[in-house]
């Protein structure tokens, strides 16, 4: 039967191609079948440009790499360089300091007296011959150099710093005894007395003191092992600075007064609309750097932490809780300011700051003031008294 079926289709094809020959007979059109392509899976050519790179990641150098402590472009050769933390009075005879405005991160904080000391992070400190003065340790400073991973440089410190001083994942360089260590220190190696400063500011520390005591004690000028060198601030694109524009509650702060918190020294920030920085004074004068052409310190971010204290003793050497702990500031920065949370889970790990709504602010590229406060105390922002 199908046999059939086949041979009646032929002979049907067959006289239909016979009629469409004739001279005079109605021409038949085929259909056109449109051939069906079943979609094929895009393969991706060997040969594919690359996509193109984020500007933010392209450095202005070949080799350079961001900082991760300003975000900034450095040196290749310093991504995984340890930076240095170093101790500085704040006393007028002090000033003025030599080389602070190398610090990438500086902190200040009140010590016994009303006074208050400074902490310089620097993370290229190699090339520098006169560093300081330097002054003695207060552990609470130590928490924050631990921070960093940084080399702890300081001047030997009352007996309180004793049990974080001594710990064997503090590398720190001391240029006296303290406490009841009776150290000999390592002043030979590290540091040296100027002529041009009475004691006890004459201290300073240099680049090639420092290598001479890291090499005699055995520390790694490289970050350790479990360092997560990118994991502290949460910087904010260059290309789209933090404004602060997007906080309904942030408050114009042109002047930063701390002079309620900071009594003797007097500390304040000026803004400056031309470059976006804060200018540091002290004592109502600028505060400048002697080893470079008296420039004044300026910040593109400043800090404020308000933090909890005691007074230890009747030396009145205080104590102050870094860590462990959720507590009120401020962050300024771009003629702004607004209202932050901070904290400090553990004694390596950074301080992290939030803004209301519990979100990791975003902080701008370049250097960083972080102003610590004894709880209770007030600051003047533009006129206005904040707390």
């Amino acid at each position: 039967m199908k046999r059939l079926q086949v041979l009646c289709l032929a002979a049907l094809s067959s006289s239909l191609l016979l009629f469409g020959c004739g001279k005079d007979s109605e021409t038949v059109t085929q259909p056109i079948v449109e051939p069906i392509v079943e979609a094929q899976p895009e393969l991706q050519q060997e040969n594919s440009e690359e996509p193109e790179a984020d500007e933010e990641d392209i450095p202005p150098v070949e080799g350079m790499v961001r900082s991760s402590l300003t975000n900034e472009w450095i040196d290749g050769d310093l991504e995984n360089a340890r930076p240095i933390a170093i101790m500085t009075p704040n006393d007028s005879n002090a000033l003025p300091h030599y080389n602070l405005s190398k610090a990438d991160i500086l902190y200040e904080c009140p010590v016994e007296g009303g006074i208050t000391r400074s902490m310089a992070v620097i993370k290229d400190w190699e090339d520098l011959d006169r560093i300081g003065n330097v002054r003695s340790c207060r552990d609470y400073f130590v928490y924050w150099a631990l921070e960093w991973d940084s080399i702890y440089v300081h001047f030997g410190g009352p007996f309180y710093i004793e049990n974080i001083i001594e710990q064997e994942s503090t590398n720190n360089i001391t240029g006296c005894s303290y406490g009841n260590k009776g150290r000999s220190g390592l002043f030979e190696n590290a540091f040296y007395r100027a002529k041009d400063r009475s004691a006890p500011q004459n201290a300073y520390a240099s680049a090639e003191g420092i290598n001479k005591a890291i090499d005699k004690l055995g520390y790694s000028k490289t970050y350790r092992e479990d360092y997560y060198v990118a994991d502290h601030f949460k910087f904010a694109p260059s290309s789209k600075p933090n404004t602060l524009d997007s906080y309904s509650d942030a408050i114009s702060a042109k002047e930063i007064d701390l002079k309620a918190a900071y009594p003797i020294t007097k500390t304040s920030f000026t803004y400056n609309e031309e470059d976006g920085l804060y200018y540091r004074y002290m004592y109502g004068k600028a505060d400048v750097d002697a080893a470079n052409d008296n420039q004044q310190l300026a910040f593109k971010n400043v800090f404020v932490q308000f933090a909890y204290h005691e007074v230890r003793d009747q030396k009145g050497y205080l104590a102050f809780q870094v860590h462990d702990t959720t507590r009120e500031g401020y962050y300024f920065t771009n003629g702004k300011a607004i209202r932050v949370s901070w904290e400090k889970t553990a004694d390596y790990e950074p301080t992290r700051y939030f803004d209301d709504k519990g979100n990791e602010i975003e902080i701008n590229t370049g250097k960083t003031m972080i102003c610590i406060v004894e709880d209770g105390d007030t600051i003047d922002v533009d006129g206005n008294t904040l707390k």
